[in-house]
């Protein structure tokens, strides 16, 4: 008997679940509130202009990659292209220069650290070292925490001396290990790990897990890309995919209220459409979760739940914007951070990631232009008040164009063909996610790894995908946990 399975939301973890159940066989309807597919590696288009909304630098289509395995089980092909200069890192001293190619990027480093040479190569040497061993364990998908018999017993199949040896590691975090190779008091070394880290990891060098900052600054020499029109191609390659396999994908759909009677779950929309299937994959934050599930069944969910819908996540202060071609420099850089100063948190327009359209991307912009996504952390807490939320605005915009102005020749206001700036509420409007919160939880010692969150709500038939759960943000992480919700399904069918 063909089984229904519900998903809530459309982002990158919730399709990549319906894809591969639709293509198991499984009868799967997707239900996403927006207008978009994709969730916060979605877009949005202002005519002739096209502009990613987050995500925007590809990771995992290398061969054994997540996204590689995915696409190629589905038959699914998205075009990609390899960076060897991943990156740049402007600031107020010479622009570092972030290679795939390990060797080269050693030499970049030495010579932006003269004085200590030894202590950097010795240190990206350990965090290559450990950064390795969890792509190994990774590679093979484990499930954290292992919450049942099954997930234990593959974990534990999965153990090896390498990954034994990180458990020396997973109560440390990146601090102890720039300490560990005396760099903890190079100011601008330890700003450059931070200014890396906080985009994948939401969280600076201090506080980040020594385990995940190690895989973070790893994984850009294993392999970076450029997704042509952007990640949300990916989302809209799985929804077809569900569409091809007999499934439905409805947009404008947005979830109110899940309960369950006897074996069926029963979900209702915003328009009072009821949906009925046994089993229910949620790709939204656990504090959307527990909003519109039935009280009853909250009480139900674990602990580490109720928890963690309290914890912190961070809002986004992005701007778009469309420039001609004249202003671009630098004509192969596709990428880049900026850096305002050694003596600011990387947060609130202090630190930016800026991700440029490649000259022939016709999907983002037309001949001669191209788009800017560009983008910084911010406290949600500081944008209550309508005033309050306006000032805010007009000072991030500001200094964002100002921080651009180091990439790209003669940029002012008043250069830009297009210009939209979004905070937290606008995130809120476009991906429905409480407050505007994005990224996920900080991959603190708190958040990550055994003290994450799994994808299995203790509730039968009822699952948690997305940057809420293990292994956490990026599409790298989402893909992961849509995966882990299939496979957890398919097993359960078969037992």
């Amino acid at each position: 008997m063909r089984k229904d399975v519900l998903v809530i939301g459309g982002g990158i973890g919730g399709l990549t679940a319906g894809a591969l159940l639709a293509n198991d066989g499984f009868k799967v309807t997707v239900l996403e509130a927006s207008n978009e597919w994709g969730g916060c590696a979605g877009k949005f288009e202002r005519k002739p202009y096209l502009f990613p909304v987050g995500a925007t630098l590809g990771m995992g289509f290398e061969e054994g990659g997540i996204h590689n395995k995915i696409l190629n089980k589905l038959q699914l092909h998205s075009k990609v292209y390899p960076l060897e200069t991943i990156m740049k890192i402007k600031s107020n001293r010479p622009t570092i220069h972030y290679f795939r190619d390990r060797n080269a990027f050693i030499k970049e480093m030495e010579s932006h650290f003269t004085k200590h040479k030894k202590e950097v190569k010795s240190f990206f040497y350990e965090v290559w070292k450990v950064g390795a061993s969890v792509r190994a364990l990774y590679d093979k998908l484990p499930i954290l925490p292992p919450m049942v018999a099954r997930e234990w017993t593959n974990l534990i199949g999965l153990t090896s001396v390498k990954s034994i040896r990180l458990l020396s590691y997973i109560n440390r975090t990146m601090k102890d290990l720039l300490k560990k190779h005396n760099l903890d008091q190079v100011p601008s070394f330890v700003k450059f790990i931070d200014g890396v880290i906080i985009d994948s990891m939401q969280t600076n060098s201090s506080n980040c897990s020594a385990i995940m900052g190690c895989l973070a600054l790893d994984i850009y020499h294993v392999g970076a890309f450029y997704v042509e029109g952007g990640l949300y191609k990916v989302a809209e390659s799985l929804q077809q995919s569900i569409l091809q396999n007999g499934g439905q994908t409805l947009l404008r759909k947005k979830a109110v209220a899940i309960c369950k009677r006897d074996s069926l779950w029963i979900v209702t929309d915003q328009k009072g459409n009821v949906y009925e299937a046994q089993h229910v994959v949620c790709n939204l934050t656990v504090t959307s979760l527990i909003t519109i599930l039935e009280e009853d069944l909250v009480r139900k969910l674990p602990h580490a739940y109720h928890k963690k819908s309290k914890n912190m996540q961070w809002g986004a202060f992005t701007l778009y914007a469309a420039i001609k071609e004249e202003h671009v420099k630098d004509k192969d850089t596709l990428f880049y951070q900026v850096i305002a100063s050694d003596n600011h948190a990387m947060t609130e327009g202090n630190h930016i990631f800026v991700s440029i359209s490649h000259k022939d991307d016709r999907y983002r912009a037309p001949e001669g232009y191209r788009t800017l996504t560009v983008s910084t952390h911010t406290n949600i807490d500081d944008w209550q008040g309508k005033l309050q939320y306006e000032q805010k605005k007009q000072k991030l915009e500001n200094m964002m164009i100002h921080s651009l102005s180091t990439i790209f020749s003669d940029l002012d206001s008043s250069s830009p063909e297009k210009l939209i700036s979004g905070g937290p509420r606008a995130w809120e409007r476009f991906t429905q996610r409480p407050h505007g919160a994005v990224g996920g939880f900080p991959q603190t010692k708190d958040n990550s790894l055994f003290n994450s969150l799994s994808h299995r709500t203790s509730l039968k038939g009822l699952w948690l995908c997305g940057d809420n759960v293990f292994p956490g943000a990026g599409t790298i992480g989402v893909s992961i946990s849509g995966y882990h919700c299939y496979k957890s399904i398919i097993d359960e069918k078969d037992s």
